[in-house]
C-alpha cells in the first residue's frame, strides 16, 4: 500500500488558488480598460471590477495568513537544502506582504482620489475611509503602480520557482498544492 504525501489542507490549497484567480482578474481588468474610451461606462466596468478583485484578494488573504501562521506547511520532500529554503521562506513572505498591501493601496488611491467603489451592480458605493486629497492620491497611485510592477516579477518567480522544483528538483513541492 502506497502512502500519500502530505499536502496542504484543502483550505489552504482553496485559498491559494482563488487567490491566483483573483490576481489575473484584477490583471486582466486592470489592462483591459486600455480597450476603452475614458469616461465610458465599459471602462468605468472595467475599473470596477479590478477594484473587487482587490478587495476578493484582501478578503481571502485574511484567512490565509491566519492559517499560515498558525499551522506549518508539510513538509517538502526531498527536503530543501539551507541556501534554498531560506530564500524561499523570503519570497513567500514578501508574496504575503504584496498580496495585503497591493488591494490596500488601491483602496487608498480610490477614495483619495474621490472615486467612489459600487457594490456591483447596484449605484451603492464603499463608504471612503478616507477624504479625497489629490496630491496624495497621485502620490499612492505611484507606489501601487510601483509595488504592482514589482508584483508581477515576484509572482513570476514563484511560479518559476514551483515549476523549478516540480521538473528540475522533481520534489513533492507543487504537489503539496494541487
Amino acid at each position: 500500500m502506497a502512502t500519500s504525501r502530505p499536502r496542504y489542507a484543502p483550505s489552504r490549497r482553496a485559498l491559494h488558488w482563488g487567490i491566483g484567480v483573483m490576481l489575473v482578474l484584477a490583471f486582466v481588468f486592470i489592462e483591459g480598460r486600455e480597450n476603452f474610451d475614458r469616461g465610458t461606462a465599459e471602462r468605468a466596468a472595467m475599473a470596477q471590477a479590478h477594484f473587487w478583485a482587490g478587495i476578493a484578494i484582501l478578503a481571502l488573504m485574511l484567512p490565509r495568513l491566519l492559517l499560515a501562521f498558525s499551522r506549518p506547511a508539510p513538509a517538502v520532500s526531498p527536503a530543501l537544502p539551507a541556501w534554498q529554503a531560506l530564500p524561499a521562506k523570503a519570497l513567500h513572505l514578501l508574496l504575503y506582504a504584496m498580496l495585503v498591501a497591493q488591494p490596500v493601496l488601491g483602496l487608498m488611491t480610490a477614495w483619495t482620489d474621490g472615486k467612489d467603489i459600487l457594490l456591483p451592480f447596484t449605484q451603492v458605493a464603499l463608504p471612503a475611509l478616507m477624504a479625497p486629497d489629490e496630491a496624495l492620491a497621485h502620490r499612492i497611485e505611484d507606489i501601487h503602480k510601483l509595488v504592482g510592477s514589482a508584483f508581477y516579477w515576484v509572482v513570476g518567480l514563484h511560479v518559476l520557482a514551483a515549476l523549478y522544483h516540480h521538473f528540475v528538483r522533481r520534489d513533492d513541492t507543487l504537489r503539496r498544492m494541487t
